[in-house]
């Protein structure tokens, strides 16, 4: 029976998916604009300490929880370690960082899927197409988390296959030169370094969906660390793919000319088009917009679902999950029609929350674990300087956003 048991628990890959899924996004399409100033090789190295941090971190978490029954939650957890006054910080945190990302991936998508339905020759308005995207995620996440990995894991495969035929050709055709930026002298990368930092932790946010993963493989720390760590190894390996395939072919000094006209996605693609050959390309480009953005948007979405639910003691039922789905998704969508524009000055403070509940909580969680329940398959030293770097990395992060909101961090302009 036992055996049996064991062969039919979900597979790491499932799991992988849905970390992967959440942690790759319509944002990568930021990464190489923000990194323009610091280039190639001082934001792979921020980047790589960004993964690992943030892998840590989750690995704290996850460790924290063990000592929890199945269902246990962000907030329970955090309420039994660290008191009531942290709980509710760190549950404003959450509850701010994953609604304004749900509020932005609403109001962002409902134009892009409003345009392919059109051409598709089904007429609707910007709002309805918001309505039909937000209600038919808002059904996934309702039956649950077998229901959200399976739609990731078809996500993030499209999403792959299309970033491979979008940027193969700039791969193939890549220039070293150009991405090491040597045919440049007098230039200067590191002044440029620190403001990389926060938008490499806000890449790497998944963290909200570590108590559903945990229920989904009831309990075994080992599948849960395994797909922690398969999921955002295969998000960094999208990340050094996408960066080097921009990188390799648009010149350092194009950059500036990208952030004057917005830094987003259609000036981004705009440079890009003159090195990609491809009829079909915008096609393509359309596609995996939906699908970067459909990913982010479950992902968070599914993470908001568990933390209410947890928050409020929902009933794990078909009543109970329509009652979190709807404090889910109503609030998002009904600011995303009233206020259609509104999130852009809000969506800047979203990394300070995240590094609180995403980098320091858990840190202290896993201290406070540490003290209270005697493990023995804990190295405590081991633990301690996890610990100790993830709380480094938290601090670094939040002196970058602060000196970069006072304007002392120097802005690259060519």
């Amino acid at each position: 029976m036992k055996d049996s048991a064991l062969q039919r628990r979900p597979s790491v890959w499932w799991g992988a998916m849905i970390i992967c899924g959440t942690v790759v996004g319509a944002g990568m399409f930021t990464l190489p604009v923000v990194m323009a100033g610091a280039w190639y090789g001082w934001s792979l190295l921020i980047l790589l300490v960004s993964w690992f941090c943030m892998l840590l971190s989750g690995l704290l978490f996850a460790r924290a929880s063990q000592h929890y029954p199945l269902g246990a939650g962000f907030d329970t957890i955090t309420r039994d370690l660290l008191g009531r006054a942290w709980a509710a910080i760190n549950g404003v945190s959450i509850l701010f960082v994953l609604g304004i990302l749900t509020y932005a991936y609403i109001s962002a998508s409902g134009p892009v899927y409003q345009s392919s339905l059109n051409r598709a020759g089904l007429h609707l308005s910007v709002a309805e197409a918001k309505i039909i995207l937000t209600l038919c995620v808002a059904v996934v996440v309702w039956l649950g988390t077998k229901g959200v990995s399976r739609l990731m894991t078809f996500c993030v495969l499209a999403k792959i296959l299309l970033l491979v035929m979008l940027f193969g050709g700039l791969l193939t055709q890549l220039n070293l030169s150009t991405l090491l930026n040597s045919g440049v002298s007098g230039q200067s990368y590191w002044p440029y370094t620190l403001a990389v930092l926060p938008f490499c932790l806000a890449s790497f946010g998944y963290h909200g969906n570590i108590s559903g993963l945990i229920s989904y493989y009831v309990g075994d720390k080992k599948q849960v660390n395994r797909a922690l760590i398969l999921g955002t190894f295969m998000a960094l390996v999208i990340y050094l793919f996408w960066m080097t395939g921009t990188m390799g072919n648009l010149p350092r000094a194009s950059f500036p000319a990208i952030i004057g006209a917005g830094g987003d996605i259609e000036a981004l693609m705009s440079a890009l088009r003159h090195y990609l050959h491809v009829s079909a390309l915008a096609f393509l480009m359309d596609l995996f917009s939906h699908f970067a953005v459909i990913c982010s948007f479950l992902g968070v979405t599914a993470g908001l679902f568990d933390f209410i639910a947890d928050r409020l003691k929902m009933a794990d039922t078909r009543a109970g999950r329509f009652k979190t789905a709807c404090l889910t998704f109503l609030p998002a969508l009904c600011a995303s029609l009233w206020f259609p524009n509104g999130f852009i000055a809000a969506i800047g403070f979203a990394g300070l929350f995240a590094t609180l509940w995403a980098v320091f909580v858990p840190a202290l969680l896993a201290l406070k674990a540490q003290h209270k329940f005697a493990d023995p398959t804990v190295h405590t030293g081991r633990q301690i300087a996890a610990i100790a770097l993830v709380m480094l990395f938290g601090v670094l992060n939040v002196l970058a956003w602060f000196l970069s909101w006072l304007g002392w961090l120097p802005v690259f302009q060519g």
